[in-house]
């Protein structure tokens, strides 16, 4: 059965590569495309429904210094992968940017009708530009994903369970998280199958690229979180660093860190384990631990 949408055509009956696959082999371009491409949720923002809260909750959530940044974060991305998509040429990995850069932009939208919804007020959205360089924009988005959604993971995990959101509002935006876990899935598979099939000549420039990248998100993020309350911008990175206490949740770094890779780990699982998993903040984390429990120790 061939599948028709905004971001293309391909043949959703067509069988899935079986026993091992090869990292940067055409496999692994198949099974990371249409893994994305077939697990698409079809819902319509428009259609969700924002469930009625009662004051003591929606004061919460309005409190939360996020929602201007989470929009315009959300269109930034939409634009982001957009724009690399118009570069591709390969018809099945150009459709899965192109449903990539589809449900980003729809993230945006769900976000500004929950804001909608509860009568949160954010300026206006800057009117945004293309990128110049379409691969690097994609790679920020993509690596800066990696770092949100895994510390976003553990946050909604700890919004949840002390029930600071309320259920039915979980079921809603439950979706979005799904999907950023499918995003980031698809981007580090995207990053092995490339470095395997780029010209020899382009290789250490995308690697020296993607340390630029890495180095610009953590100087990003430290900029941020030393700006603490004096740069409305670095709020977003804020509220992921420090999310817990505005949640009103008493936590340790410890517990959040185990929250975090216990809930990485159950997002990304469930799908095909011969995709790569995003590792690099995994790992951090899991070394921080380990200093923790040595610094601890008798």
């Amino acid at each position: 059965m061939s599948i028709t949408a905004p971001w293309g055509e391909y043949d959703a009956t067509e069988p899935l590569p079986r026993g091992y696959v090869q990292l940067g082999s055409e496999a692994h371009l198949t099974l990371m495309c249409r893994t994305l491409l077939d697990t698409h949720d079809p819902y319509r923002p428009a259609l969700l429904d924002w469930p009625k809260l009662d004051p003591d909750t929606e004061g919460k959530i309005k409190s939360l210094p996020i929602w201007d940044v989470a929009v315009a974060v959300e269109e930034r991305a939409g634009l982001n992968v957009r724009t690399y998509a118009k570069l591709i040429g390969h018809p099945l990995l150009r459709s899965a940017v192109e449903m990539d850069a589809f449900e980003e932009s729809r993230h945006k939208i769900v976000l500004a009708n929950l804001v909608e919804a509860y009568g949160i007020a954010i300026p206006p959205a800057e009117d945004l530009k293309p990128p110049r360089d379409a691969e690097w924009a994609f790679m920020v988005t993509g690596y800066s994903e990696c770092i949100d959604s895994f510390f976003g993971f553990g946050l909604f995990k700890l919004a949840a369970d002390p029930g600071f959101f309320p259920q039915e509002l979980v079921d809603t935006f439950d979706p979005v998280m799904r999907e950023e876990g499918r995003h980031i899935l698809f981007f580090v598979n995207w990053v092995a199958w490339w470095r395997r099939n780029m010209p020899w000549w382009r290789r250490p420039y995308f690697e020296l690229k993607v340390l630029a990248v890495w180095l610009f998100l953590i100087a990003e993020r430290m900029s941020f979180a030393k700006g603490m309350g004096a740069n409305p911008k670095g709020e977003d990175t804020n509220f992921t660093l420090n999310g817990s206490k505005e949640l009103g949740v008493e936590v340790t770094f410890t517990e959040l860190a185990k929250i975090c890779l216990a809930e990485n780990d159950r997002r990304l699982g469930v799908y095909d384990d011969r995709l790569v998993r995003p590792r690099f903040v995994p790992k951090m984390i899991r070394l921080a631990l380990r200093l923790v429990g040595w610094r601890n120790r008798p």
